[in-house]
């Protein structure tokens, strides 16, 4: 029920948010809620996933990308994800969630989360995925002209390829 709570609230501020473009990096603003907490009554593991979900979920919508993937019946499948814990986030804490495009190749896209809380690191996500469609995978090069980009990837680092490996 929380992430259905945190959606309506992403989706309510997308106007004010504005716009982005395919490499600009989303930020949303959002707090760790009780149920959001483990045994040890910090961020339970699997939720920082979720949350990275509202990330990709944001970046969708302001690039434009939504109505695009409705027309085509595209649809985001993540591949293979990585997380790294730094700190732990508790209760009602406030932090920032970043999420950023790296870059692309014939198959994935390669994107990077980051989640902190007054300017520290607590979890950084990195993960890979592609879109399926009615004919399979959509090409990468299609994807990103949806939304208007027509440049080559950015450069990938190689450790950003091998640790989704």
């Amino acid at each position: 029920m929380n992430l259905l709570f945190r959606l309506i609230q992403v989706l309510l501020t997308l106007k004010r948010r504005g716009p982005m473009s395919a490499l600009d990096e989303s930020r949303l603003t959002l707090r760790c809620w009780p149920n959001d907490l483990d045994t040890n009554l910090h961020m339970n593991n699997g939720r920082y996933l979720t949350v990275m979900d509202l990330g990709r979920f944001d970046l969708i919508m302001r690039t434009g990308l939504w109505p695009i993937m409705r027309e085509r019946k595209w649809y985001p499948v993540v591949g293979s994800a990585k997380i790294t814990f730094r700190r732990s986030l508790n209760a009602f804490d406030r932090f920032d969630l970043t999420t950023r495009i790296l870059g692309w190749d014939e198959k994935w896209l390669y994107m990077e989360h980051r989640m902190e809380r007054d300017g520290k690191l607590m979890a950084h996500g990195l993960i890979k995925g592609l879109f399926l469609g009615p004919d399979g995978k959509v090409p990468m090069d299609q994807l990103v002209a949806a939304v208007g980009y027509h440049d080559a990837s950015p450069e990938l680092a190689s450790e950003v390829i091998s640790a989704l490996a």
